[in-house]
C-alpha cells in the first residue's frame, strides 16, 4: 500500500506521498501541494529540496559514498579512465569495445575548432577570464553547429551521439586554447592521441614541455577528469538541467553551467588552496603558524581544500588523487615552496585530532590544486580543468531532461517579500 506523509495546516490534513529511491533515500512528493493547499514548501537554496529524478548518480556524503550508475567511484578510479566514465556517465553502461572505440573515434573526429570559430579569440584581450570565454565559446558552437541545436528535444536527441562528444572533445581544446591565448602563444593542432594525451598537447606541446611521455602525468589528468565527471544535483548540474528545461539544446545549457561552476563558491576551490598557499609563503611562513591560527577561530585563516560542503566523513575521490599527488610530485622532481606548504598541511591535518575530530581531511580540490600546479597550469585556469572534467555529468543530466516526455519547465516559486499594493504617484507629487 503506498505510504503518505500527513501534514496539517490549521484544522486540515493533506496528504502527500512518500517517494522512496533506489538505494533507500526517502522524500516527501509536494507536487501538487500548491494546488491541493495553497501553500508552498519554503526551502532557501534548494537544500532539502528534490528537483528531479535521476538515475545517473548516488551520492551519500554522512557515509563518504559516490557512486557512477551503481559503480563505486573508487573502482572506476582503480580500473576505468575518464572517456570510459565518460560513456558511463552519459550512456549509463559502461562500454563494450566496440562502443568504446566507436565514442573514442568520435572524440578524435570533433577535437578541432572550425578556423572561423578561432577567429574569436582576436576579440578578446589577454587578461579575459578564462571562465568567460570557454561559456561564450561553448554557446557559440550553436551557432556554428545549427544542425545540432535546434531547440528541438526530437531532433537533437537524433544526433546526440555526435553533439555529446563534439562538446567534450571541443570544451578540452578550447580549454588548451585559452591557456595559449593568454601567453600569447600560437594555437596548436589536435593529433591522433588518447584524450588526456592529446590535451597536454594542445596545451604544452614541444618545445615548451612533453608531459605525453610521463606516464605518471597523463595518469593522473585522467584522475582528476574522471573524478570531476558527475557529482549529482550541484549547482551546475541544476543550472543545465533548469536551462535544459526551457527546451534549449545542449550546447546553450552547457554554457550555462560553465557559467555557474564560474562562481567561486561552486568552482573555485582549488584556486582558492592556491591562492592560501600563496598568502603562507608571503608571510614567511612553513604553514606551522597558519595552523595555529585556523584552530585558534580565526576566519581570516581558513585552511581552504579540507573538509566538504556535502561529504560528513571524508571525500571518497580525495585517497586516490592524494596518492596520485604524490606519484606526480616524485616525478617531476618539482621544487617549490608552495607544494612544500601544501604537504606540511596535509600531514599536520591528517595527524592533528583538531582536524580528525572535526572530520576536516583534504579533499580532492586541495590534491587537484596541487597536481595543477606541478603541471604548470595557472591558478586561473583551475576551473576550466573542472569544467573539461565535469562536461559528462552536464551531458548526461541533460539528456535525462530531453529524454522525459512528461519533463515540464524548472519553475520554483518564491515567498514575495515586497510591498503591497500601492497606487502610481505622479513624479510632480512625490515628495
Amino acid at each position: 500500500m503506498p505510504k503518505n506523509a500527513l501534514l496539517k495546516i490549521d484544522d486540515k490534513e493533506i496528504a502527500c506521498p512518500v517517494m522512496t529511491g533506489s538505494e533507500g533515500e526517502k522524500a516527501i512528493d509536494a507536487r501538487n501541494l500548491r494546488k491541493d493547499s495553497g501553500y508552498i514548501f519554503y526551502d532557501q537554496g534548494y537544500g532539502n529540496t528534490g528537483s528531479c529524478e535521476s538515475a545517473i548518480t548516488y551520492l551519500d556524503g554522512d557515509n563518504g559514498i559516490l557512486r557512477h550508475r551503481g559503480y563505486p567511484i573508487e573502482q572506476l578510479a582503480a580500473r576505468s579512465e575518464f572517456v570510459e566514465t565518460a560513456y558511463l556517465v552519459i550512456y549509463g553502461e559502461l562500454p563494450t569495445k566496440t562502443q568504446r572505440k566507436k565514442f573514442g573515434d568520435l572524440l578524435r573526429q570533433n577535437a578541432h575548432i572550425e578556423p572561423q570559430m578561432q577567429r574569436l579569440f582576436e576579440g578578446y584581450p589577454k587578461d579575459t577570464p578564462p571562465m568567460a570565454m570557454l561559456a561564450s565559446l561553448v554557446a557559440s558552437l550553436a551557432g556554428y553547429y545549427p544542425d545540432l541545436a535546434t531547440n528541438n528535444f526530437e531532433h537533437d536527441l537524433k544526433q546526440f551521439d555526435l553533439s555529446a562528444a563534439m562538446a567534450i572533445s571541443k570544451i578540452r581544446t578550447l580549454g588548451a586554447m585559452i591557456y595559449r591565448h593568454t601567453r600569447g602563444l600560437p594555437f596548436m593542432h589536435p593529433k591522433d592521441l588518447p584524450f588526456c594525451d592529446n590535451f597536454l598537447h594542445l596545451m604544452f606541446s614541444e618545445p615548451y614541455h612533453d608531459y605525453a611521455v610521463i606516464p605518471e602525468v597523463t595518469q593522473a589528468l585522467n584522475l582528476i577528469l574522471l573524478m570531476h565527471a558527475d557529482h549529482e544535483q550541484n549547482c551546475s548540474s541544476a543550472t543545465v538541467r533548469m536551462v535544459g528545461s526551457s527546451g534549449a539544446n545542449l550546447f546553450t545549457s552547457l554554457a550555462a553551467g560553465i557559467g555557474a561552476l564560474s562562481g567561486p563558491l561552486h568552482g573555485g576551490a582549488n584556486m582558492a588552496v592556491m591562492q592560501m598557499l600563496q598568502s603562507i609563503h608571503d608571510e614567511h611562513d612553513d604553514g606551522s603558524r597558519f595552523i595555529a591560527a585556523a584552530k585558534g577561530g580565526s576566519k581570516s585563516n581558513r585552511l581552504m581544500g579540507f573538509g566538504h560542503a556535502v561529504y560528513r566523513n571524508f571525500d571518497p575521490r580525495a585517497k586516490v588523487i592524494g596518492e596520485a599527488c604524490g606519484l606526480v610530485l616524485k616525478k617531476l622532481g618539482k621544487s617549490d615552496p608552495l607544494l612544500d606548504i601544501a604537504h606540511h598541511l596535509e600531514q599536520a591535518a591528517l595527524k592533528d585530532d583538531y582536524f580528525i575530530s572535526r572530520k576536516l581531511y583534504p579533499n580532492v580540490d586541495f590534491y587537484s590544486g596541487i597536481i595543477f600546479r606541478a603541471l604548470g597550469i595557472p591558478t586561473n585556469l583551475f576551473t576550466v580543468m573542472f569544467a573539461i572534467g565535469r562536461a559528462p555529468g552536464w551531458i548526461a543530466n541533460w539528456r535525462e531532461v530531453a529524454s522525459n516526455p512528461k519533463g515540464r519547465i524548472y519553475r520554483p516559486r518564491q515567498i514575495y517579500t515586497g510591498p503591497v499594493k500601492r497606487d502610481y504617484v505622479p513624479m510632480d507629487q512625490r515628495g
